[in-house]
């Protein structure tokens, strides 16, 4: 956290310099005392409580039914070389579409509402989680495998006892993707079609000219995501305890 906290306090001090020094607009830039008087009403006021709270339950049901479901994908796919073949093209396709032009067709598919918003979460989560499942199978060395094939281990005993452990450092390296892409997600949803939540708050400001407003919703939304990344980082670090990429 002090790696964070020093390169906040080294950018506000070249933001304000920049803005004190070049006389630049607040319309255009306002300086970081703005920004944090703007920051402070909305918290004060209790402006931002109800869209931050929607906000962080989209992002947390998206991100848990997109880890849920690329887990399983990707466990199936890696199992199967001809679902592999089968569905792997269309996922990459999906994956490359760019999702803000995803969202109109999600509104009219799926309403104006929370299910067309956590759909949009769903398809950026659950490919980078997919792949950390496959990647992480797949490195599974082949004497170990061969020694549960001799101990005769069932297939539920291979999956718990040696491919779920062996694919959690793949997975919390695709789940920390994989939550930002939930906040991401979130965001240009709300930014759409949205009448809550901080992308809500962030259009409101655009369409008013509100920039002091605008970049506080943009903090608020960083803030948002690097806490829920380091929440996965910090599970990652109280499960893999015994991984050697933890022991330094």
């Amino acid at each position: 956290m002090g790696e964070y906290i020093i390169s906040i306090l080294f950018f506000i001090i070249i933001w304000h310099l920049y803005v004190k020094i070049s006389n630049v607009p607040t319309y255009v830039l306002p300086s970081p005392g703005i920004v944090m008087e703007q920051l402070l009403e909305l918290f004060s006021s209790g402006t931002i409580y109800p869209h931050l709270l929607v906000t962080s339950m989209e992002v947390i049901i998206g991100f848990i039914i997109g880890a849920f479901l690329g887990i399983v994908l990707g466990y199936f796919i890696v199992k199967s070389s001809t679902l592999k073949y089968a569905l792997m093209p269309y996922l990459v396709f999906a994956q490359t579409a760019p999702k803000i032009a995803l969202v109109p067709l999600f509104v009219i598919w799926f309403g104006i509402g929370l299910v067309s918003k956590i759909i949009l979460i769903v398809s950026m989560v659950i490919f980078p989680v997919m792949m950390g499942i496959i990647t992480g199978i797949d490195s599974i060395p082949e004497d170990s495998r061969n020694l549960m094939k001799i101990l005769k281990s069932s297939p539920s005993q291979i999956l718990f006892q040696l491919e779920l452990p062996y694919s959690l450092p793949a997975l919390f390296s695709s789940f920390k993707i994989g939550i930002v892409q939930a906040v991401i997600g979130a965001i240009v949803a709300e930014w759409i079609s949205g009448k809550q939540g901080l992308g809500y708050i962030l259009t409101y400001a655009s369409s008013t000219y509100n920039t002091p407003m605008l970049i506080a919703g943009i903090v608020v939304t960083i803030v948002v995501g690097v806490i829920t990344y380091e929440l996965i980082a910090l599970i990652e670090n109280k499960l893999l305890y015994w991984h050697e990429s933890k022991t330094f």
